[in-house]
């Protein structure tokens, strides 16, 4: 009889221990015990946590957050296979809650009738939405199974609360250089799995452009490598193969960086360029500017955080700042892509090299907080209009005095609300223009105080 679950379960590694001979050189190359793994130290080196959880055989439920390529799936699997609970794959892609019902009773029988605790690994486990993860809760509660879940996105926002506060979050780090180094040389090597029967003279140089295009992405590099492979022996028919960078980069033909739009890494480096903009690095920013452009990045959202950043951080510093960056939006919605780069370039750089100052953004946060204080605060009489008797008969406008006919330019004319008076929320900085500006404010500080002295010796 054919198993129901079938469709919706990927292979694990109790169902086969060999590899199809035609499958990608990534899935063939793929680890099967722990010894074999490259990277990842921080949770499999030796007194670590999880190297120490499979060596006990005591799995508690897990998230594996990382970035593609990194061994999620890998290490799910070498976990079926160095521990004594039943395995269990599941794609969140395919499945849905009545999949998930039906591995829990089939959990349920592994317990009673052979002590087996069932793992149950679902792959890509933010595709399932809350009413598909809280299915999970009680069952994971129960110890009835124990998940694995894998993700590329921040379990933060993917995973709803209550699931994360029962699972313990591992976060797997790209891998570096000479992990991704070691992987190739073993795949030129592996005469089973590998190229190690081929002959194949690599240079290098070669093998360090496919690590440096991987971006830490193991899947990505024996990707590359596949293809490069495929490539020079198509054009090449006797003797050693010869895995030069020039047949490497053909093979590669354009570089597809990590960007993920709607995902975290969107706002890691929109966070990025804001940071570099804000401690004027130029060189920095040009970069992160670079990365989100060259990555698709809509340059419309990229200028909407320029504007942004100019009233922000640079604020009344440089009061030509936001024009500069209306002016890149304005070019980029004109001419588009790929012209459009130079202006937000130029607008990337005034930035950076403008005297910043946050007073401004600072003083509307005190003003809200205020206003959030005091909603419903009168206006004060003497800065209401009178356009009618009643009105004038009310006080409206009594006592205002038009700043323009005062000796000094300005009135004894309190302007806030009673409540307010003498409530200060714009602290200007030294910085650039806005140095002027503290000291022009200063200045008319001292006149109000002048005037409101000499109103009161008249009175008196």
């Amino acid at each position: 009889m054919k198993d129901p679950l079938t469709p919706w379960l990927f292979p694990a590694a109790s169902q086969t221990e060999e590899t199809a001979e035609n499958a990608p050189l990534a899935e063939r190359l793929r680890p099967r015990r722990l010894s074999e793994i490259v990277g990842q130290d921080q949770l499999l080196g030796e007194g670590c946590f999880l190297r120490e959880a499979i060596r006990q055989d005591q799995i508690p439920s897990m998230i594996f957050w990382g970035p593609p390529g990194v061994g999620k799936t890998t290490l799910a699997r070498v976990i079926a296979r160095q521990t004594r609970a039943h395995f269990v794959a599941l794609s969140a892609v395919l499945a849905g809650i009545k999949e998930v019902r039906e591995i829990v009773g089939m959990a349920r029988k592994e317990l009673q009738r052979q002590g087996r605790r069932t793992i149950l690994f679902v792959d890509e486990i933010h595709r399932f939405n809350k009413a598909q993860q809280d299915a999970f809760l009680p069952h994971v509660e129960s110890g009835t199974i124990i998940l694995i879940g894998a993700t590329t996105e921040n379990p933060s926002f993917e995973v709803i609360a209550p699931l994360l506060s029962r699972c313990r979050v591992l976060v797997l780090e790209p891998l570096e250089e000479t992990h991704l180094l070691a992987i190739l040389k073993r795949a030129l090597e592996d005469a089973e799995q590998g190229y190690g029967d081929l002959r194949i003279e690599a240079e290098p140089d070669a093998l360090r452009q496919i690590a440096l295009f991987s971006g830490g992405d193991a899947r990505r590099a024996l990707n590359a490598l596949e293809a490069a492979v495929q490539l020079g022996s198509a054009e090449q028919s006797d003797g050693p193969l010869s895995l030069t960078t020039a047949l490497v980069r053909e093979a590669l033909q354009k570089r597809t960086l990590l960007y993920d739009k709607a995902g975290e890494e969107h706002f890691n480096l929109i966070s990025a360029l804001h940071k570099s903009l804000r401690n004027s690095d130029v060189d920095a920013s040009l970069y992160w500017l670079a990365r989100m452009l060259e990555s698709g990045e809509d340059p419309l959202y990229i200028a909407r955080r320029l504007v942004r950043f100019a009233s922000e951080d640079v604020g009344l510093a440089d009061p030509g700042a936001l024009g500069k960056a209306l002016d890149a939006m304005r070019a980029v919605d004109f001419i588009g892509l790929p012209e459009g780069k130079l202006a937000l370039a130029q607008a990337t750089v005034y930035l950076a090299q403008a005297p910043k100052s946050n007073a401004v953004y600072r003083a509307y946060g005190a003003v809200a907080e205020a206003v959030a204080e005091c909603p419903h605060e009168p206006v004060p009489l003497q800065l209401r209009n009178a356009p009618t008797a009643l009105m004038k008969g009310l006080g409206y406008g009594r006592g205002y005095l038009y700043a323009h006919d005062q000796e000094l330019g300005t009135a004894d004319l309190d302007c806030l609300p009673d409540s307010l008076v003498g409530r200060r929320f714009y602290h200007p900085s030294e910085e650039g223009f806005e140095g002027r500006v503290a000291r022009r404010l200063e200045e008319w500080r001292r006149r109000r105080t002048r005037a409101a002295t000499e109103s009161n010796e008249d009175e008196s």
